[in-house]
């Protein structure tokens, strides 16, 4: 079940398509029910399920980002501590989008709800204007990669590039007035702009039927089927995540615990 971010693309613009090597929902799924069974510990409904797999998947997903930051902030010396960062940086390359249109305002200002509802992180922004000499840049037909800066800190940089004609482009981001995260391109008079993001994990969806009127049965031909879409490596992460959840809600905190007692396992075992 291969999964490829739906992302229009115009022009010359161009992303990577990573295939993913999904985790099978319905083998999460009957683990998960065979050890919350085992001594009659409670039932976990589809239903359920699903919340706890979507919640899981993005805890997983999340913690990428956070153990990155970390490991790039120790001593780069150790291969060991290399081979982390890399591993960690081939789980989060899955979700990488590049080179994604969004759209162009004469203001500069544009909408990163363009890219929908699946972007998580933004990466590089790159500017077409529509009028480059105009605004200073010699090339006609070049895309620029446009600096963050911080809002409060925008005038500084425009006194500094009106003035000498230096650097630039810029942009900025913030929320407008109904929640809508936007970013600001300066100058203006923009023609096109390419993002490069990170786009989150599509919920996962375990899908079935009902037979003899109670029993749920796997459905893998249903059309809104979706398996995990974490490395492989991630299974066992997911079982006691979701472990963890479930023993919350049928109220064994016997359950919660020994998954809890698991991951705390798991975890020391990556750091050694």
């Amino acid at each position: 079940n291969l999964t490829v971010d739906a992302v229009a693309l115009r022009g010359d613009c161009k992303y990577k398509q990573k295939e993913i090597m999904a985790i099978s929902v319905d083998r999460v799924y009957q683990k998960v029910l065979a050890i919350a069974n085992k001594e009659q510990r409670g039932y976990i409904t589809p239903q359920e399920f699903n919340l706890f797999a979507d919640q899981a998947q993005m805890a997983i997903f999340e913690q990428y980002f956070y153990d990155l930051e970390q490991r790039q902030r120790g001593p780069g010396n150790s291969f060991d501590y290399a081979d982390i960062v890399s591993n960690i940086e081939e789980k989060i390359s899955m979700f990488e989008i590049h080179d994604a249109g969004i759209g162009a305002s004469a203001s500069g200002e544009i909408s990163l709800s363009n890219l929908g509802n699946t972007w998580w992180r933004l990466g590089s922004v790159k500017v077409l204007h529509t009028n480059p000499t105009f605004v200073g840049f010699a090339n006609t037909n070049k895309y620029r990669e446009a600096e963050q800066v911080q809002q409060k800190e925008i005038n500084k940089y425009l006194d500094s590039y009106l003035t000498n004609r230096f650097g630039g482009p810029y942009y900025t981001r913030s929320i407008n007035a109904v929640g809508v995260p936007m970013i600001r391109i300066f100058p203006g008079d923009v023609a096109d702009v390419l993002v490069s993001y990170v786009r989150k994990p599509h919920q996962p969806n375990w899908t079935y039927v009902i037979i003899d009127g109670e029993t749920a049965s796997f459905n893998p031909g249903a059309a809104d089927w979706r398996d995990f879409e974490l490395d492989d490596s991630e299974e066992n992460e997911l079982v006691i995540k979701i472990l963890q959840l479930a023993g919350v809600t049928i109220k064994d905190f016997n359950l919660a615990q020994a998954a809890a007692q698991e991951e705390i396992k798991n975890v020391q075992q990556e750091k050694q």
